[in-house]
């Protein structure tokens, strides 16, 4: 955990007296933790048997009448008409004041991408956007650490809704809020070889680590990539997850043959490729020059674009592969002093827009994580004042941790992902920056 001595603070019965809010402590997956620490409560829909059958394989209960709930699950999966946006408002509202402390509360929606041309089209459309809407404010709403996300279901798409159901009705989830996972009937397998084959770039340390960490705890075998100057850290994260350490400087003319051929002929093939790696050289736009601009393309986008394309030139990425790319909320909404971080963040989420309809014909998925104010080395040498300010922009009121980032690089990592591809996840809190 972090040194966040103004959310330990929050917690003290004196504190409290004194009318000081109190910052929530998360509730984080754990080995052998249950989905919920509670019941959930299940409206009927189209989808609710799916709801129940996720909620029955992990042992978690429905809930009665009455009492705290873990989870509020909503299916309003068939919402056509405004009625019906009434009709789930209406479920919300009395559920939403049982909802606990780190409770989940997950409304599931039509895919708002629905066939256009119709005066009923532009109206379901209307509803399935006015979800959106619903989901972020409750997010802002909700209290005692408890998240708030919509899950936004294409037509067939019902077979891959299980997965992204149980992550963000888990702990994994514990700094994912007011966000929109859409989930499309899948085109590749939802089961893959095991253990799942991985490279993680930027690996020796920070986010890089706790990736690779969670991954590992995940059954997979890393790759862990980093420059020569980081070998000794590289090779003691190696050692700890079991799996092996490749130093390598991604910019270099030969960085991606380099990495094909260790990944070709050890393994044969790569599931989940996790492109972490990332600088910054801040300096804002009048005074910018190419010592600051070309190193952070070279390394937050360029070698990207690299790798991924000889990792597919190569026929390496299985039919259940997945690319996993960090972008960062900066790529959203900006950031003064960043122009050249921000561009190559943006870079990033176009690219797994691109990749998606290629990997479609493999079987195989893009996706991007955007990571707001996460607790690293980095960010605890930030001015006090400027932390605390980063720290309590969002819903959550606090930093989210590496483990957070890496525990939504390892869901979308999955073979059973494989309904979510093109899509962007922020991972943030419900940051008040960006969209």
């Amino acid at each position: 955990m972090t040194n966040d001595t103004v959310r330990d603070l929050s917690q003290h019965p004196l504190a409290q007296r004194l009318g000081m809010p109190r910052i929530p402590v998360l509730r984080r997956h754990e080995p052998g933790q249950a989905l919920l620490d509670g019941p959930a409560l299940v409206s009927e829909g189209p989808l609710a048997p799916v709801v129940r059958a996720v909620l029955t394989s992990h042992g978690a209960a429905e809930a009665g009448p009455e009492g705290h709930l873990a989870a509020i699950v909503v299916d309003a999966s068939g919402a056509r008409t405004l009625d019906d946006l009434a009709s789930a408002q209406q479920i919300l509202t009395p559920a939403v004041r049982r909802l606990g402390r780190s409770g989940r509360l997950i409304v599931l929606g039509p895919d708002s991408a629905a066939t256009v041309g119709t005066a009923a089209a532009v109206t379901e459309i209307a509803v399935a956007q006015a979800l959106e809407g619903l989901i972020r404010s409750a997010a802002k709403e909700v209290r005692g650490g408890a998240t708030a996300n919509l899950i936004a279901v294409a037509p067939g798409a019902e077979a891959a809704l299980a997965s992204p159901l149980a992550f963000l009705l888990s702990a994994r989830s514990a700094f994912v809020s007011g966000q929109v996972v859409r989930v499309r009937a899948q085109t590749g397998p939802l089961t893959g070889p095991s253990p799942r084959i991985a490279v993680v770039t930027g690996a020796a340390r920070g986010i890089g680590a706790a990736i690779a960490t969670v991954l590992a705890r995940e059954g997979a075998t890393v790759i862990a990539v980093d420059v020569p100057a980081a070998g000794e850290a590289l090779a003691a994260l190696a050692n700890r997850v079991g799996g092996t350490a490749l130093q390598l400087d991604i910019t270099a003319p030969d960085a991606a043959d380099r990495l094909v051929e260790h990944v070709g002929a050890r393994h044969g093939r790569l599931d989940v490729l996790v492109h972490n790696a990332g600088i910054t050289r801040d300096r804002l736009l009048a005074n910018m020059d190419d010592t600051r601009w070309a190193p952070v393309v070279a390394v937050n986008l360029a070698a990207q674009l690299t790798i991924t394309e000889q990792v597919m030139a190569a026929d390496l990425l299985s039919d259940t592969g997945r690319v996993v790319a960090i972008s960062s909320t900066t790529g959203i909404a900006g950031n003064r002093g960043q122009t050249n971080y921000a561009a190559t963040k943006a870079g990033v989420i176009g690219m797994v827009r691109a990749l998606a309809p290629v990997l479609d014909d493999r079987g195989a998925t893009a996706n991007a994580i955007a990571p707001g104010f996460i607790e690293t080395e980095m960010t605890a040498r930030m001015p006090t004042a400027t932390r605390e300010g980063a720290r309590r922009i969002n819903s959550l009121r606090q930093g989210g941790l590496p483990v957070d980032v890496a525990e939504a690089v390892a869901w979308l990592g999955q073979a059973d992902a494989a309904g979510v591809t093109g899509q962007v996840l922020r991972v943030c809190g419900q940051s008040m920056v960006g969209a």
